[in-house]
């Protein structure tokens, strides 16, 4: 059972126990995988369960293992993350670092390792400031509602940090490169 007063490090199943890659980084890059729409789901989640237990966990047990990361990613809690995503943990590196390490009060990159759920909780503790200002305005946007005029003035100087690239599913994909194939590109 996942506690939020207590960093998971380890999971157990089947009787084996299994050391958890917990530090931000890790994590970040096990999420760009699952991500990744020129692999296959199952492959996605092979690779990435790989990279969190530091081993190939048994068929029987895969399921298991991919609920509990889901948990683990989530901080034990049910995940309810629905409708358009507002935020990309590559795209927006750098403005959640630059919050993050307010909230920490230090240069977070420069520590061996940050646990996912010390991470989070920091990230959960940033108020005010350019990701909340960039968030905000992908969310009026989304929603179709005004920009007030300093949003439009900022949106018009930072378009590009603010707009989110466009992902293709796997299918998306092949069936974009075949009309480019048909079309001789």
């Amino acid at each position: 059972m996942l506690s939020g007063y207590q960093l998971p490090v380890r999971a157990e199943f089947g009787g084996c126990r299994y050391d958890l890659n917990a530090d931000f980084r890790d994590v970040l890059e096990i999420m760009q995988y699952l991500q990744d729409p020129a692999l296959p789901e199952f492959i996605r989640w092979q690779v990435a369960l790989h990279l969190f237990y530091g081993e190939s966990l048994p068929d029987a047990y895969f399921q298991e293992g991919a609920d509990f990361f889901a948990r683990f990613v989530s901080c034990g809690q049910e995940d309810t993350a629905n409708g358009p995503k507002l935020l990309d943990w590559e795209k927006d590196a750098q403005l959640i670092i630059a919050d993050v390490n307010k909230v920490a009060g230090r240069e977070i990159r420069e520590l061996p390792e940050v646990h996912w759920w010390t991470f989070l909780s920091w990230f959960h503790g940033i108020g005010e400031g350019q990701l909340s200002t960039v968030i905000g305005i992908r969310e009026k946007l989304r929603q179709g509602k005004a920009l007030e005029s300093w949003e439009k003035d900022y949106y018009r100087k930072n378009k590009s940090r603010i707009d989110l690239p466009k992902t293709f599913s796997t299918e998306e994909l092949a069936e974009k490169n075949r009309l480019n194939k048909m079309l001789g590109n």
